[in-house]
C-alpha cells in the first residue's frame, strides 16, 4: 500500500467518525468526553502510522533523539549505580574486592558497548577509541570494546544511493558499470564499496552514513552532560578529556575531502619508503560524503597466517611500520592515528613481489606544534638510551608533574623497573605485560588524571602507540632492540634538523651534520653488534641441538 493513501485513509477515517462531529446541544461534560474519546482516536491513529512505518523501514526508533537521551542516560545511572553499590562493603584493596571490582568492570563495558551497537555513529566512534588504549584503561574494557570495529552498522543500498543521487547529482548506474551492493568494509561513520567506473578503473567508494552528520553534534553534546554527571559522582575520574577530544576531531572525520587532502599530504612526505602505498583519490567524484580512491586489496596488518601463506616477512612488515610511524611523529609531526589492522594492509607489490604496506582511513590526523615533537624526541631518547634524569625532566615539560613514572610507563607500556633498566635491554615477559594491564585498573584514578592535564596532542598519540602495539604482540615482534634504535635514528634526524634550522652560522650547522652523522654511525654500529650476538646465539644454540639430538644413522 502506498504510504500517502495510507496516510489520507486513517485521516479521513478519524475525520468521518462521530466523535468528530460537533453537535450543537453538546454540554461541557460531552465535550470534554468527546474531546477524550478523539485524544484516544488521535493516539491511535499516530500508534498505527508509527507502527506501519517501521514495518516498513521509513521510521527508525533510533532516529529519535527522545530514544538515543533515554537509552544513554539510563546506561550510565545503571553502570554508576552499579559501581556505587556493588564495592561499598568490600574493603578496598582486599582479594575479594578485586575480584569483584573485575566483574563490575566487565559487566560496565558490556553495556557500554550494547549502548554504542544501538545509538551507533558517535557513540561507536569514542567506544573504539577507548577500546584502542590497551594499557590505559582496564582489560574488562578494552576487550570488550574491540568488536566495535568489527560490528559497525551498515546502511542500506537505498541511502548508499540517496547519499550519492545527492552529493554527485548522479544515479549509481549512470557512474558506474558495477557497484557492488555489499560492502568491503563498514565503520562507524561510513562504508566502503567496491565499484568499477565507466572507463575500467577498479575503485573503492566511500560512502558516508546518512544521519551521522545530524546526529553527531547532539550525540557529543549529550556525552558532555553525562560525563559531568558522572564526575559529580566520581569526582576522581576525569574523561572530559575524550569528549573534548571528539568534539575537535568528528567534525574533521566526517569531511572527506579534508580526508582525500591527509592522504595526498602523507604520501608526498613518505613517497622515499618504497614499501608504502596510499591509494590515489579521485577528485572529480569526491565530496564531503563521498570518497572515491584506487583500489587496492591486501590482508590485514595482523594477519600472520596471510603473510605466511604469501611469502611476506613478518619482521620485515613490523620494522617498516616502525620506520613509518617514527617518521611522521618524530621528523615530520603528521600522525596517521588510526592504525587499527582494518586501515593497515600488506600485500605483495604486483610486478616486483616486494612486500608493501597499505594505509587506508586517512580522516584522524594528529598535527605536532614544534615544542611538543621536540619534547617529545627528547623524551624517547632519554628512555631509549636510560637517562632518568631526563626523562623526568621532559616528562614534566609534557605535563606529567609528579606522576613522571606513571607517564613513562604509559608511554612505553613497560613495568618502572624495565624503564629504569633500559626499555631496549630485555622483551616483555608475559608477567611484566599482565603487570602493566593489572596496573590499568589499579591506578585507574591517577591515569585520569594525568590524561587530563597532558596536551592534547599527546591523547592521540597515546590511543596510536597502543594500536601499534596491538599489532606487533599479533606478529611476535614487540619490543624489539632494532624498532627502538629506528626511533632513535628519527629522533637524532629531528632534533639536528632544528637545530640546523635555528643557526646562521656556516661552521655551527656543519659541526651538528657531523654529529648527526657520528650519533647515526653509532647506532648503526650498534645495531650491527647485536646481529652479531644473535647470529652467534642462533650458532650456540644449533650446536647444542645437534649435540642433543645427534643425527640418526
Amino acid at each position: 500500500m502506498d504510504t500517502r493513501f495510507y496516510q489520507e485513509h486513517l485521516l479521513k477515517s478519524v475525520l468521518s467518525s462521530p466523535i468528530c462531529r460537533p453537535h450543537p446541544s453538546c454540554g461541557s461534560g460531552d465535550m470534554a468526553r468527546r474531546a477524550l474519546r478523539l485524544a484516544s482516536w488521535t493516539s491511535m491513529a499516530l500508534a498505527a502510522s508509527g507502527f506501519y512505518l517501521y514495518s516498513n523501514k521509513y521510521l527508525d526508533p533510533n532516529d529519535f533523539g527522545a530514544v538515543r537521551v533515554g537509552r544513554a542516560v539510563a546506561t550510565t545511572a545503571v553502570i554508576s549505580y552499579d559501581y556505587l553499590t556493588s564495592l561499598r562493603s568490600v574493603p578496598y584493596g582486599s582479594e575479594e574486592y578485586l575480584q569483584l571490582r573485575s566483574k563490575v568492570h566487565l559487566r560496565s563495558a558490556r553495556r557500554l558497548c550494547e549502548l554504542c551497537c544501538a545509538n551507533r555513529g558517535t557513540f561507536i566512534k569514542v567506544g573504539q577509541h577507548l577500546g584502542a588504549l590497551d594499557y590505559l584503561l582496564p582489560e574488562e574494557y578494552t576487550s570488550t570494546l574491540k568488536v566495535l570495529h568489527s560490528q559497525a552498522p551498515q546502511s542500506s543500498m537505498q541511502d548508499v544511493r540517496q547519499v550519492i543521487r545527492e552529493d554527485l547529482g548522479k544515479e549509481i548506474h549512470d557512474l558506474f558499470v558495477s557497484f557492488d551492493d555489499t560492502p568491503l568494509g563498514a565503520a562507524s561513520l561510513a562504508q566502503v564499496h567496491k565499484a568499477v567506473l565507466r572507463d575500467g578503473r577498479t575503485v573503492a567508494v566511500k560512502v558516508q552514513h546518512p544521519k551521522v552528520q545530524a546526529q553527531s553534534s547532539k550525540d557529543i553534546l549529550l556525552m558532555e552532560v553525562l560525563v559531568l554527571a558522572v564526575k559529580q559522582l566520581f569526582p576522581e575520574f576525569e574523561f572530559m578529556w575524550l569528549v573534548d577530544e571528539a568534539k575537535k576531531n568528528l567534525p574533521l572525520e566526517l569531511d572527506f575531502l579534508n580526508e582525500g587532502r591527509n592522504a595526498e599530504k602523507v604520501a608526498q612526505m613518505l613517497k622515499h619508503f618504497d614499501f608504502l602505498k596510499v591509494p590515489r583519490i579521485y577528485w572529480d567524484l569526491s565530496t564531503k560524503r563521498v570518497l572515491l580512491m584506487e583500489f587496492v586489496d591486501g590482508g590485514q596488518v595482523n594477519d600472520r597466517d596471510y603473510m605466511e601463506r604469501n611469502k611476506i616477512d613478518v619482521n620485515e612488515i613490523s620494522r617498516n611500520l616502525g620506520k613509518m610511524y617514527s617518521e611522521m611523529i618524530f621528523v615530520n609531526g603528521f600522525v596517521h592515528c588510526d592504525p587499527h589492522p582494518g586501515n593497515v594492509l600488506v600485500r605483495k607489490r604486483p610486478g616486483t613481489g616486494e612486500a608493501e604496506i597499505i594505509l587506508l582511513d586517512h580522516g584522524l590526523y594528529q598535527v605536532l606544534t614544534e615544542e611538543f615533537r621536540l619534547d617529545y624526541c627528547h623524551l624517547w631518547q632519554s628512555l631509549i638510551w636510560t637517562d632518568m634524569k631526563r626523562v623526568k625532566k621532559y616528562s614534566q615539560r609534557l605535563g606529567a608533574g609528579d606522576l613522571y613514572p606513571l607517564f613513562a610507563c604509559m608511554l612505553t607500556a613497560r613495568s618502572w623497573d624495565a624503564v629504569n633498566r633500559g626499555i631496549g635491554q630485555a622483551p616483555v615477559t608475559a608477567t611484566e605485560d599482565s603487570e602493566i594491564r593489572n596496573n590499568a585498573a589499579n591506578y585507574l584514578p591517577q591515569i585520569s588524571q594525568l590524561l587530563s592535564h597532558v596536551p592534547r596532542q599527546m591523547l592521540l598519540i597515546f590511543k596510536t602507540n597502543d594500536l601499534l602495539r596491538g599489532i606487533e604482540a599479533a606478529l611476535g615482534t614487540r619490543a624489539s632492540a632494532s624498532s627502538f634504535l629506528n626511533m632513535s635514528r628519527c629522533c637524532i634526524r629531528a632534533l639536528a634538523a632544528h637545530k640546523k634550522r635555528n643557526t646562521c652560522s656556516f661552521f655551527r650547522r656543519t659541526q651538528i651534520s657531523f654529529s648527526e652523522t657520528l650519533s647515526l654511525w653509532q647506532i648503526n654500529l650498534h645495531e650491527l653488534v647485536l646481529r652479531v650476538k644473535g647470529l652467534r646465539l642462533a650458532s650456540w644454540v644449533l650446536a647444542l641441538l645437534c649435540w642433543l639430538l645427534p643425527a640418526p644413522h
